[in-house]
């Protein structure tokens, strides 16, 4: 359980406050996103549904007692791909997070190549949905295609638009329409889920409770970059609403003013 109570920050869209260390590995053109031989479909199946579905159940719910609202709303897209996006306020929790919205679909997370550089479980991230953003322009070709391919599959691709953790924070922090490019561009419905945080009488952890929003359609008759600022700005609102919804503060956020601001 992360200790902190009170957390300085300068920038909104670039400090991370993760306690975990780690030294990315760089993804270029070599990195293989999609897998279709039978042994890495087996261990896809084995590490996700045998190996991490049973763990994240549990743990989100003896952790968090999670409770998720608004679970039916998937039921509109069950027989087409979609993206889900939501707040970034936990490192292991968010890993789990996702695959108990819309269980039992297959959900692959796009992340910071920190989660396919981390000893042994590194490895094994790949095989439970991991999609690391790459360090080059020719590698992102491989990329696009890794998303376009899970989408033409009917399954969920989860973005964290906000893209650094920042623990238990109860607000919405600004996020650029960028992330928002893929659904733009293939003309696919979006989710959100906003996890808020709520005081527990018994336990000093608070209860996560995680309301789901959409889905969101991208107007196909306007230009790509009003696209995904639109969806973005829906996605952002919705959030923002729900997150008033936390009624527990675990760590305080102040803002830091930056030393060359006082210059």
């Amino acid at each position: 359980m992360d200790k902190r109570k009170v957390i300085y920050y300068t920038d909104e869209l670039n400090d991370e406050f993760s306690v975990t260390q780690i030294t990315p590995k760089k993804i270029d053109s070599s990195y293989v996103y999609i897998h279709d031989s039978l042994f890495k479909k087996f261990t896809h199946f084995f590490w996700y549904r045998i190996v991490a579905t049973p763990i994240a159940f549990f743990y989100v719910r003896i952790t968090f007692h999670h409770k998720t609202v608004g679970r039916k709303a998937f039921k509109e897209c069950r027989k087409q791909g979609y993206f889900m996006y939501g707040n970034h306020t936990h490192d292991i929790g968010d890993a789990f997070i996702p695959s108990m919205l819309n269980f039992p679909r297959n959900n692959y997370v796009v992340v910071h190549p920190n989660n396919v550089s981390m000893p042994y479980l590194g490895r094994v991230t790949p095989s439970l949905g991991a999609l690391p953003i790459p360090d080059e322009r020719e590698a992102f070709r491989n990329f696009n295609n890794a998303i376009d391919t899970h989408i033409s599959r009917k399954h969920t691709v989860v973005v964290y638009p906000e893209a650094h953790i920042w623990p238990y924070y109860t607000k919405i922090r600004p996020f650029p329409d960028t992330s928002f490019t893929y659904p733009a561009r293939l003309n696919a419905p979006v989710y959100c889920f906003t996890n808020t945080y709520h005081k527990q009488r018994f336990f000093k952890r608070p209860k996560m409770i995680t309301y789901i929003d959409g889905p969101f359609y991208p107007d196909p008759n306007k230009p790509l970059k009003l696209r995904r600022k639109e969806l973005r700005d829906k996605v952002y609102e919705t959030m923002c609403r729900r997150a008033e919804n936390s009624d527990h503060i675990q760590i305080q956020y102040i803002r830091k003013e930056n030393d060359k601001e006082n210059d």
